[in-house]
């Protein structure tokens, strides 16, 4: 494929000097890879719910903060608190629980000259929704076939058993069982907050996709995921397959999706790729995908800026695998931050 890629922007440029970016969820990879990637580029601030989380000292202790749950009722006016504070220029959320509530609250931190890496608040309740989800969808990609879970619904599902139960809210693998017979069914909520799917056998696939300000996708980079721990990838191939950028792309457009999104993808039981799931927010694997080129985090914080992002960044294949990484402290260094949001 072609290897030519864009030069990294110069986030100095729009403001006259280096922006000042806060990224919460500082403990997770996602939060990880932003403050790595960013670094020498921006004036860094951290924010997470746990002290010991492992981001906060990637960065003095001065820009280290303690932030309410995303789901707190107080937290968008912490946060906004603390973003004018801090005088920040934009903020990374990487919480799914912060994500809606920030969404909300976009008009007030951009009063406040702050940008917000988010997307718009309906278009990410179509993605935390699962059964909304596939209904958005379904006219754009492949999708599994997908009921609410009702009485009668498992011994007169259309895709055949087996098929996945799952909650209807929710992330990550919680909840989710297989149905291998009707009665399989019969303990789990009949009342609309479960969906019956459609079994996926196939290879599991994530896409990472980058959606500039005006809506249009400038990156779609996929990766196979050949080992996973706790749900984040730790051993992939980034791969080139255009039909599998071109799924998460329309996805990300039917939903209204801005900034990074996630969208998984995994074959049928005739190895077509259909749609699994979309994490609408940086995902656990950016850094693999940073690794192949594609500076995601950089390029968000550009487009947040003003910059117009280029139509299309190339990524090359490469395999990987993840490990765990030491950061060693002063024997007094654990569980010190600046203060509390």
């Amino acid at each position: 494929m072609n290897d030519h890629r864009p030069p990294l922007p110069d986030l100095s440029a729009p403001l006259g000097r280096r922006p000042r970016v806060l990224v919460t969820g500082a403990g997770g990879p996602s939060g990880v890879c932003f403050l790595r990637a960013l670094a020498g580029s921006c004036d860094l601030f951290a924010g997470d719910i746990d002290p010991n989380a492992a981001g906060l000292y990637l960065l003095p202790l001065q820009r280290r903060w303690l932030l309410p749950r995303g789901d707190a009722p107080e937290y968008t006016d912490a946060l906004l608190r603390l973003c004018r504070r801090l005088e920040a220029d934009v903020l990374v959320p990487t919480v799914d629980s912060e994500l809606v509530p920030l969404a909300r609250a976009a008009d007030a931190f951009a009063e406040a000259g702050v940008r917000v890496l988010v997307s718009a608040p309906r278009a990410l309740e179509r993605c935390l929704d699962k059964y909304e989800l596939v209904q958005t969808c379904r006219d754009a990609v492949r999708v599994p076939h997908t009921v609410l879970l009702e009485e009668g619904t498992a011994s007169a599902f259309a895709a055949g058993l087996p098929a996945v139960a799952k909650p209807r809210h929710g992330s990550g693998s919680r909840g989710i069982v297989t149905v291998d017979t009707p009665d399989a069914a019969d303990s789990l909520p009949h009342d609309g907050t479960y969906l019956l799917q459609e079994l996926l056998p196939g290879t599991e696939y994530s896409v990472d996709v980058l959606v500039g300000p005006d809506g249009t996708a400038c990156a779609a980079v996929p990766r196979s995921r050949d080992k996973t721990d706790s749900g984040i990838v730790v051993a992939c191939h980034i791969m080139d397959r255009p039909d599998l950028s071109r799924l998460a792309v329309d996805v990300a457009a039917a939903l209204g999706l801005r900034g990074i999104c996630n969208v998984q993808v995994r074959g049928d039981r005739e190895g077509r790729p259909a749609l699994l799931e979309v994490n609408p927010r940086p995902p656990g694997g950016m850094s693999l995908t940073v690794a192949a080129g594609v500076a995601m985090p950089q390029w968000a914080v550009a487009g947040l800026l003003g910059e117009r992002l280029p139509r299309h960044i190339a990524h090359r294949e490469l395999s990987a695998v993840r490990h765990w990484e030491d950061v060693v402290l002063a024997p007094d260094g654990l569980g010190t931050v600046a203060g509390r949001a």
